[in-house]
């Protein structure tokens, strides 16, 4: 007889058959199977067709198996066992067990990711920083899967959920003249230097140094700096003043203070992963952001 390929076989009825052989006998094999003795009966003939030999004997006692029998047992076991393997690492392929979460500086993702390793305690949960400006890069270069940030930034190719606001604030020294007020306006820093980042994205720039000012004007630059870091150096030293988000300055150091600044748009904290990513991950985390970083004072 020549050998059939493992493609013309049904997996069904190999299952079927290897409970019979397991329980030498129809009736527990279909009680097992939960299905009718005659409908077991057929399925294996149709089997024994397909694989071209007598796999099982009826006797006073129940069943056993034919030399063929014999033989096909551990290689149907293989058969279904390789048929559950193949069916897992498709479905690793398609649902990944790992991914990657992103987050900028200033930005606190723990709440949605603890959460999301306790409701997929099988999944290799990573949170790392992304650099200021590299939350597209990070994502379309696959160092992340997803990342929480601010805007602006490019969003071309991603997929962007904004999950809350936060008011921009001035950051200034504490003995600065305008420290200690409840609020400024553009108006009321007209003339005061901001620090300038080399080779930083232009609509970036513009946002945090809120410009174009009222008539047109641009913000008096201060010195240039490679690190975003460097600026609280600078605002320190009384050098320049910075626009920021959120009133978290004096967590940062005890000789910078934060002021709200009125008239400005405020800040957007988002989400954002590739465009097209059917992650059932990235997707349990962007429902998790959603609930759990909201912005309140436990979390920023």
């Amino acid at each position: 007889m020549s050998e059939l390929p493992a493609a013309d076989l049904d997996l069904r009825l190999v299952r079927y058959f290897v409970v019979v052989a397991d329980h030498r006998h129809f009736g527990r094999a279909a009680a097992a199977l939960r299905v009718a003795q005659p409908s077991l009966s057929r399925q294996i003939r149709r089997l024994e067709q397909q694989v071209g030999a007598r796999l099982l004997d009826r006797t006073p006692q129940g069943s056993k198996l034919t030399e063929a029998g014999e033989v096909f047992l551990p290689r149907a076991k293989a058969l279904l066992r390789s048929a559950g393997q193949a069916a897992a690492q498709a479905r690793a392929a398609a649902e990944p067990s790992r991914v990657t979460i992103g987050y900028t500086m200033g930005v606190i993702v723990t709440p949605a990711v603890r959460e999301l390793r306790r409701r997929h305690p099988d999944a290799d949960v990573r949170a790392v920083h992304v650099d200021w400006d590299q939350p597209r890069a990070a994502l379309l270069d696959h160092r992340v899967d997803a990342v929480v940030t601010r805007l602006p930034f490019p969003t071309d190719q991603l997929h962007v959920t904004i999950l809350y606001d936060e008011p921009r604030v001035l950051l200034v020294p504490t003995d600065h003249r305008l420290a200690g007020k409840e609020f400024v306006t553009l108006d009321d820093i007209a003339d005061e230097p901001m620090p300038r980042i080399r080779d930083s994205d232009p609509v970036w720039s513009a946002f945090w140094r809120a410009e174009p000012r009222p008539g047109g004007r641009r913000a008096p630059d201060g010195p240039f700096i490679d690190a975003l870091e460097d600026k609280f150096e600078l605002i320190a030293s009384g050098q320049a003043v910075v626009i920021s988000a959120g009133m978290h300055a004096n967590a940062i150091r005890p000789d910078i203070t934060a002021i709200p600044l009125e008239g400005v748009e405020p800040s957007h904290v988002v989400l954002a992963s590739r465009a097209g990513d059917r992650s059932r991950l990235v997707a349990a985390f962007r429902k998790l952001a959603e609930t759990y970083l909201t912005g309140t004072p436990e979390q920023t």
